[in-house]
């Protein structure tokens, strides 16, 4: 099932730039391994800002939920969720 989710992460400006640098880093780890694995199928910067426009193909709500719950960052982040289906008009056989 893919889902369209909007990420925008607000950082507390007294989080210590260690602790900062440190979650960033097991962020973009988590990102990278998801990515590989399929589940994370796409992921933009949202330009001038601190925020992400990804494509998750995931087995349904549940287990998007746990893999967003899960990031590093997520205390941090406002999150927009939109199930996405095939358009009609998609020329793709496939568009997973």
């Amino acid at each position: 099932m893919l889902f369209h989710v909007q990420m925008d992460v607000r950082l507390p400006h007294d989080l210590p730039d260690e602790t900062a640098s440190a979650l960033k880093q097991k962020e973009r780890e988590r990102a990278e391994r998801l990515q590989r694995e399929g589940k994370w199928r796409h992921l933009w910067r949202v330009a001038g800002r601190y925020a992400n426009v990804s494509i998750f193909d995931v087995s349904g709500p549940q287990e998007l939920h746990e893999i967003l719950s899960g990031l590093p960052l997520f205390p941090f982040m406002d999150i927009a969720v939109t199930p996405l289906c095939r358009h009609p008009s998609s020329v793709h056989a496939d568009d997973r």
